[in-house]
């Protein structure tokens, strides 16, 4: 090994051996020299994943989704198990590494070894990789189901009413990404995720990767009418709320819940000169108002309305906005009728905002638009570990965290302030020692978490 040589001060600091080979030198503190090595080994930057890890636990949702995967490796030379792998990515995916290239310098990490089950190193970027492009078409659809049983199970008994949020969004790619097209709106090739949330409790109900075209009414019919024939087989009599922009608005849906037992649908809808028309003389008096006061002026009405290819007529709420910008106008349609015009329109379908946010944890903070990946069904693959993630942590929040500050708390903020938190992870022959700070700013955290899924294995 060739020497080392580092300047402290006026010294020169010259190693062979490994304990002082990277040696380094800060500003003096109170006269004194300070020091810095990279020698202290066992120590990991993410115990926090060991209350996620308890989450799954309990949950299994990572084990469920493993067992969609036949493994037709040689058995023989196997080193890293199909469910190894797959907790190890989804556990990186939780404390913010979101792609494959982190998996080696994670290897050797205690608590990751913890939460994928391993004593060994782990999993590095090309195993990872060929992993990543395994699941095939079918194992990818019984996935998406394993998620859809996990958020029905996460209900002790039927609900009443959930609602559906559904909305896409963009997943930008670089490269030559099967089914990568080119999008107009957003200006570069990307995919166009659709994500389905409960619209009540934020539970994350799936994910399903599209290529980077809006979907279109009859795509969205297909989607959600399955989705809800499988709900209803489990929820005989809960009443099911399809929730969405203007580009859910789809006429074959519209037709079909009206024929279905409990099924309501509240979506944007896109406006036109026959819908100006019809609300005439509501945006005529918002202006007349404003202009006579000069105060910002908001009004609502309803009406029935059909377009030339519905085959019912439906309920048409305009919203009307005259202020110093000009007068705005917004359309929504719904089955619902037995609820007062505004209510319907600022706090049932103005609270899909909240499925937004919910988007935002999923793809900012838990980086799930990060495909990298050249095959389409490897990228949807990468989308489910990254939901994975996102369950586990809802879980985490809505569950353990419950009343707490963190229980409402973005995904970064609970990355930053619960999972990097500094944890020497000794792995010894009849046990494994975990050593946590004496003081840090999410202890209590720890406390809650660690007494309650202790009091839930006894």
């Amino acid at each position: 090994m060739s020497k080392i040589t580092k300047k402290s001060g006026s010294k020169s600091i010259q190693s062979d051996d490994k304990s002082t080979q990277f040696l380094f030198s800060l500003s003096d503190f109170n006269q004194k020299a300070v020091e810095v090595r990279f020698n202290t080994e066992q120590i990991s930057s993410d115990g926090g994943l060991l209350l996620i890890n308890e989450v799954e636990n309990q949950l299994q949702l990572i084990d469920k989704l493993s067992s969609c995967i036949n493994d037709t490796r040689n058995q023989g030379y196997v080193k890293h198990s199909v469910n190894s792998m797959l907790r190890q990515r989804v556990m990186q995916i939780a404390a913010g590494y979101e792609d494959g290239n982190d998996c080696n310098t994670l290897r050797d990490d205690g608590i990751l070894k913890i939460c994928a089950g391993q004593e060994k190193s782990l999993a590095a970027q090309p195993t990872m990789s060929r992993f990543e492009n395994q699941p095939t078409r079918t194992e990818l659809y019984k996935m998406a189901k394993v998620f859809i049983d996990n958020f029905i199970a996460s209900y002790a008994e039927q609900p009443g009413v959930v609602i559906l949020d559904a909305d896409d969004t963009s997943a930008l790619t670089y490269g030559q990404q099967e089914l990568a097209l080119f999008n107009t709106y957003y200006g570069d090739n990307c995919y166009m995720p659709l994500h389905i949330y409960e619209g009540l409790s934020g539970k994350l109900i799936t994910t399903i990767l599209k290529p980077g075209r809006r979907s279109k009414s009859v795509n969205v019919f297909a989607i959600t009418r399955r989705l809800i024939d499988y709900l209803r087989k489990q929820w005989p009599k809960t009443i099911i709320i399809l929730r969405g922009d203007s580009h859910f608005c789809s006429k074959e849906f519209m037709d079909w819940s009206n024929g279905q037992n409990n099924v309501e649908f509240i979506t944007g809808l896109t406006g036109n000169s026959v819908l100006n028309n019809l609300a005439k003389i509501t945006i005529e008096s918002a202006e007349r108002e404003y202009k006579a006061y000069g105060k910002p002026v908001k009004r609502y009405h309803s009406f029935e309305y059909k377009a030339g290819s519905w085959e019912l007529s439906q309920r048409v709420v305009v919203k009307v906005e005259a202020n110093s910008m000009g007068t705005n106008i917004r359309y929504i349609v719904s089955s619902l009728r037995n609820i007062r015009t505004k209510e319907l329109y600022e706090n049932a379908y103005c609270a899909r905002g909240a499925a937004e946010l919910r988007i935002k944890d999923h793809k900012t903070y838990l980086l799930s638009d990060r495909m990298s990946c050249s095959s389409f069904l490897a990228n949807q693959f990468r989308l489910f570990m990254h939901s994975a993630a996102y369950v586990l942590i809802h879980m985490l929040q809505s569950e353990i965290l419950k009343g707490t500050e963190l229980s409402k708390a973005t995904m970064k903020t609970i990355q930053l302030k619960l999972i990097k938190v500094a944890a020497r992870v000794k792995i010894l022959k009849t046990k494994v020692k975990i050593e946590l700070p004496v003081e840090f700013c999410s202890k209590w955290a720890f406390v809650k978490g660690l007494n309650l899924f202790e009091s839930l294995r006894t």
